[in-house]
């Protein structure tokens, strides 16, 4: 379903994509702060599998989204739902990730310039106290060096996205692959925002082990460990 603008809005469309499997306690509350924001046209979640209530609460909320069910992979999923989308931009958005007010607004700008060829939004960890702000300050280094991930809602010009084949569909690493892309192949922008993004399955392990598992894993993954193996560090380390 192609929510929020009218149909005689000239304005280039966004649809935003979101992966999800066992959300029932994150999707309703994800599709309410869509919802709010007028200028995101078109909404779709992409299930993996789930065996609980999550697809359930996606096809009953009021946005009424587009719900498709595919098989398990966020990759996978992520690219079944930009096959379906018919927005200039599309926006990849994890269901523990909130936009910033009026993102709508700043993607429709982005989708008016055609030199620009996607992006990411700044981000912020929730919670109090130090940990989300070194998280924070961490992420923020790394987008200067050209380094981001999934959970910053990552966007790209559907056609560029379809012609580079979507996602590559691999265990770990397909939103860093992505992002590298972006960065290589023109003009990538970061949205101010920012985003804001759960730090509860960070806080189990401290900032010296979630920053080191951050950068362990990305050399571990240029250096040529399989993405598997890695799928199961990261778990393991989560």
């Amino acid at each position: 379903m192609v929510a929020g603008a009218g149909a005689a809005d000239p304005s280039p469309t966004v649809s935003v994509v979101v992966p999800v499997l066992e959300e029932e306690a994150t999707i309703a509350r994800a599709l309410d702060r869509l919802a709010a924001d007028p200028l995101l046209d078109e909404v779709i979640v992409v299930d993996g599998g789930s065996r609980d209530r999550t697809v359930e609460i996606a096809r009953r909320h009021p946005l009424a989204p587009r719900v498709l069910v595919t098989r398990p992979g966020r990759a996978a999923q992520m690219n079944a739902g930009a096959e379906a989308a018919h927005g200039e931009l599309l926006v990849f958005l994890h269901a523990d990730t909130a936009l910033p007010p009026g993102a709508g607004a700043g993607l429709r700008r982005v989708a008016r310039r055609r030199d620009i060829v996607g992006g990411n939004f700044a981000l912020r960890f929730d919670g109090p106290g130090l940990f989300p702000r070194v998280l924070g300050a961490t992420y923020a280094v790394q987008r200067v060096l050209g380094v981001f991930y999934g959970d910053s809602a990552i966007f790209a010009r559907r056609p560029w996205f379809r012609a580079r084949g979507g996602f590559p569909e691999i265990a770990i690493m397909e939103d860093y692959e992505m992002a590298r892309a972006l960065v290589t192949s023109g003009r990538s922008v970061l949205l101010s925002g920012p985003a804001l993004t759960s730090s509860r399955r960070w806080r189990r392990d401290g900032v010296p082990r979630t920053v080191a598992s951050w950068i362990i894993i990305r050399w571990l993954y240029i250096a040529g460990v399989s993405p598997d193996r890695l799928a199961r560090l990261y778990r393991a380390v989560r």
